[in-house]
């Protein structure tokens, strides 16, 4: 769900059965126009399988899990199709689920069928060209992403009918001993002895959490879109298969491991970790000193999730080579949880 230039036409090993999925969308979804469907993919993502259908003007995404064994609770299409099916109506940034499909002899998995929202600016490496120039462009980006999560994390879920979305209670527990789960069905593919002990340091400390919110689960820069030329407001999040009930801090986590892939980024000029972490704990009125536990976790969980990628890839599920690159990144999430452990 990324802009129009990172379509592509779908690679030979994401085909999938068309006449089948387009049968299955005129009888789920109401007024669809009559002309023929035509599909794109979007070729960023390396987990989930998104794309773009067209039928004439209406335009919708259609997301499933990837190809071979998936976690238990991994890839959700479930569960993102039950948050977007509500949270649009409380905070517009979320697009309108539309439809979700649990019979995988359609296309061989579940999916989940969502708006489009066209003509805005997803990007991670580069500044966009409708925003070059702009004065103090890191910092309004760095605003603009702590008050759209400060913003999420304020919408009353039980109001939306999202009330036993999520179980906060244990909520950290359950994550942890979920990740470790994967971890051990993913662990084969190499060894990484620092992500164990990462683990094994989270789990003797885990921080009693401030409140209870919507957590997206995934939120990172290149998951928010912008309006062309203004930086300043979030205007849409993607990717929610991962969304529960829960302790906020864990997207501040999610969101700082990320920050050192874009801050120092020339292109982006994004102030350090601590402006983002600055802003987000005045937007909600909190106290984030605890952070650090929460960036390691993030880490870890973020070395856990590469390494998934890179088992698809050793053990025949998919040929993509980006794949088999990921697997040398698992090291540096393990060494970038513990720094951030030491430090605190």
């Amino acid at each position: 769900m990324i802009a129009d230039a990172e379509l592509a036409p779908v690679r030979a090993d994401d085909q999938l059965d068309w006449a089948a999925l387009e049968a299955w969308l005129r009888a789920a979804i109401a007024d669809l126009p009559p002309a023929p469907m035509q599909v794109g993919q979007f070729a960023r993502g390396h987990a989930n399988l998104t794309y773009l259908i067209t039928f004439a003007d209406r335009q919708l995404v259609l997301r499933r899990p990837p190809h071979g064994a998936i976690a238990p609770g991994a890839h959700d299409m479930g569960r993102e199709y039950r948050v977007l099916a509500k949270l649009w109506q409380a905070w517009p940034r979320a697009p309108r689920a539309h439809a979700l499909c649990e019979d995988e002899s359609v296309i061989g998995a579940r999916f989940v069928v969502q708006d489009y929202r066209a003509g805005g600016e997803v990007f991670f490496k580069a500044r966009p060209a409708s925003m070059e120039g702009l004065p103090h462009f890191g910092e309004r980006i760095t605003r603009a992403l702590a008050e759209a999560l400060a913003d999420l994390h304020k919408v009353d879920y039980a109001a939306i009918g999202l009330a036993d979305f999520g179980r906060p209670e244990g909520y950290l527990e359950r994550q942890l001993a979920g990740w470790h789960d994967r971890w051990r069905r993913v662990a084969s593919a190499q060894p990484v002895p620092g992500l164990e002990d990462l683990g094994e340091r989270l789990a003797r400390d885990v921080p009693r959490p401030l409140l209870a919110t919507i957590v997206h689960n995934d939120f990172k820069l290149d998951n928010c879109q912008f309006r062309p030329g203004e930086p300043d407001r979030v205007v849409a999040v993607f990717d929610w298969d991962m969304a529960t009930i829960g302790d906020p801090l864990v997207d501040v986590g999610i969101a700082l491991d990320y920050w050192p892939l874009t801050h120092g980024n020339p292109a982006l000029g994004l102030p350090p970790g601590d402006a983002f972490k600055r802003h987000y704990a005045a937007q909600m009125g909190i106290d984030v000193a605890a952070i650090a536990w929460y960036e390691a976790f993030a880490a870890w969980r973020s070395g856990i999730a590469t390494q998934q990628m890179y088992h698809r890839f050793v053990s025949g599920q998919t040929s993509d080579a980006r794949m088999q690159a990921v697997g040398r990144r698992v090291v540096e999430f393990a060494a970038r949880g513990k720094a951030a452990l030491d430090a605190a």
